[in-house]
């Protein structure tokens, strides 16, 4: 049963570009511009009317924008939850101009060791995450270290639960690696690595999507009866300003969006690359968080109902539905009724 009958959530590249090169993704490698205050400021109100909740500016590394505050800010003047993620590489030099600007702010950590970490991002970035935190914490923002789990690291998620995340009062997210396109991720997770997840999402100050897991035990998205509702759940916005469908890790087709974002999404051609969302061939077995996520929340399903406690739980740890009211008041009851 469809909850929610519009788009939630926005990823908003606002370049592809990066400062590391992580071994499990390739957007790193893709030339890119990047986004322009103007077009942001289109599309933002656009975004509003098309029900839109939540805006995700990534990347690439989102810091490489030198206007990063100033996008931040209009999201926020719109009434949108914010979030960012960065290697922690530039946030010592961003930290004052960012503060108070990003609800959920992560930094991405992914072993307890320096040599392990720096070997999977590619670039020496784990000194300047333990700087991040320090700066982030005394700044009295609220940082959430984002852990991608791996089959070779699953081991080390106590221990940096207890070197980063404890002492500093921070959650810590896991992210379950995903397959997607050529990239080699070093393939799924095992039921022993699943079962360690399970255990480890059940702690205090730890945030699991559960249905993550329930969907990988499930074989991932079936195109028969599909799970993934990533083009009707999220808006993905490319750093050319193009509307990119069903979503960007298949992106079958790019549209132009030249300030007119919310026509375009409700065109015809649009909305029958929506209506293939789950559908495609490319689309079995997919587990792609970042679509699979908003997937459950506007779906009501198992995974839904999975999903369901971890959810609440964070937003109780890091009181994102003040986020929410905030929003609530800034769309006003017009643009807020809008389905």
């Amino acid at each position: 049963m469809r909850l929610i009958h519009h788009p939630v959530l926005c990823n908003y590249y606002v370049t592809y570009r990066c400062n590391a090169s992580c071994s499990f993704c390739d957007i790193w490698e893709r030339p890119s511009p990047y986004v322009t205050p103007l077009e942001v400021g289109h599309n933002l109100k656009d975004l509003r009317r098309l029900g839109v909740r939540v805006i995700d500016f990534t990347g690439g590394e989102p810091l490489l924008h030198r206007q990063m505050d100033e996008l931040l800010r209009m999201a926020r003047a719109e009434g949108f939850i914010t979030t960012l993620t960065t290697n922690g590489l530039l946030y010592p030099k961003w930290a004052e101009r960012l503060r108070g600007l990003v609800d959920m702010l992560h930094f991405s950590l992914d072993s307890p060791h320096k040599e392990e970490h720096d070997a999977s991002r590619g670039v020496a970035c784990f000194d300047f995450v333990q700087e991040s935190i320090g700066i982030a914490t005394r700044l009295g923002e609220r940082p959430d270290i984002l852990f991608t789990v791996q089959e070779g690291n699953v081991h080390q998620i106590g221990e940096v639960w207890e070197q980063f995340c404890r002492p500093n009062k921070l959650v810590l997210i896991l992210n379950p690696i995903f397959d997607y396109n050529a990239v080699a991720t070093g393939g799924g997770l095992s039921e022993a690595a699943l079962q360690e997840l399970e255990k480890w999402g059940r702690q205090q100050g730890v945030y699991l999507n559960q249905g993550f897991i329930g969907l990988r035990r499930d074989g991932g998205n079936s195109i028969e009866k599909p799970v993934c509702k990533a083009a009707s759940s999220t808006v993905v916005i490319s750093p050319e300003n193009k509307l990119v469908l069903p979503c960007y890790h298949l992106g079958l087709q790019e549209f132009a969006i030249e300030g007119r974002l919310y026509d375009l999404y409700k065109s015809a051609p649009v909305q029958q690359l929506v209506a293939q969302e789950g559908r495609l061939p490319a689309c079995q077995g997919c587990t792609i968080n970042c679509y699979m996520q908003p997937s459950f929340a506007v779906n009501v399903n198992k995974y839904f109902w999975q999903a369901l406690p971890s959810t609440l739980k964070y937003t109780l740890m890091k009181g994102s539905w003040k986020g929410l009211w905030r929003g609530k008041k800034a769309y006003g009851p017009k643009e807020h009724s809008i389905p």
